[in-house]
């Protein structure tokens, strides 16, 4: 096989492919519209088959039409030899032979139509067995069809919960990490204003201590006079 065989059998197959991958995508809209197809032409096959029956009734009427003429023209022949009338027997007599001529072909289209008819009802209720039990597959397809999606969208969603709060833990993460910064820019503050001023910090410790009295306040004061025994007015 030379290279442009080979090329050619490659496209072929990947059209293949293509297509298949088509049919696949649209399955059940091609079912659908088979299905569509198929119910269309059984309605047609119902009136055909209407048809056929109207006239293997008309067929059927008119073998019994002559059948039943037959015999009345053969009761006024009998009568007509009877009294002697030979003319009037011998054109009774040809109009029963034209009838008659003509019965067997009336005869077998009454049959024909008739077969025609039964295997035609036969047909159709034979497909519409197929096409009742081809619906309910398509019913269970489409509910198949319909669980499989919600179960999809399901599996696909359950990864947005997680991602969500791993975002937000890694938002807390950042606002505990800005507190602890500020926390100890406050403290290096703090250390800071200790170095300047050593003597405030050493004053303040002592009176956090209670080793020096702290400075007077207007609490402290009343609080004082309060404890010294009140002069009589």
């Amino acid at each position: 096989m030379n290279v442009w065989s080979k090329l050619l059998t490659a496209l072929r197959g990947g059209a293949n492919e293509v297509g298949e991958a088509l049919v696949d995508g649209q399955a059940l809209r091609i079912l659908e519209q088979e299905i569509r197809d198929a119910d269309t032409q059984l309605h047609k096959s119902k009136e055909a088959l209407a048809q056929i029956m109207a006239k293997h009734m008309l067929a059927t009427e008119r073998e019994k039409n002559s059948t039943a003429k037959i015999e009345e023209l053969e009761h006024y022949t009998l009568k007509a030899l009877a009294s002697g009338d030979e003319t009037l027997a011998t054109e009774l007599a040809e109009k029963i032979a034209s009838l008659e001529i003509r019965m067997p072909e009336t005869q077998a289209q009454t049959v024909s139509l008739g077969s025609s008819a039964a295997q035609l009802r036969k047909a159709i209720t034979m497909a519409q067995d197929r096409l009742q039990t081809l619906k309910q597959q398509m019913d269970s397809v489409k509910t198949t069809e319909s669980v499989q999606t919600a179960q999809l969208a399901v599996t696909q969603s359950c990864g947005a919960p997680e991602a969500s709060l791993q975002v937000a833990a890694q938002s807390l993460d950042r606002i505990k990490l800005k507190q602890a910064e500020l926390g100890a820019k406050i403290e290096a503050t703090d250390q800071l204003a200790e170095l300047s001023n050593p003597d405030a910090a050493l004053e303040n410790k002592l009176m956090a201590a209670g080793i020096v009295p702290s400075k007077p306040s207007a609490a402290s004061v009343l609080t004082r006079l309060r404890a010294r025994p009140h002069p009589e007015a």
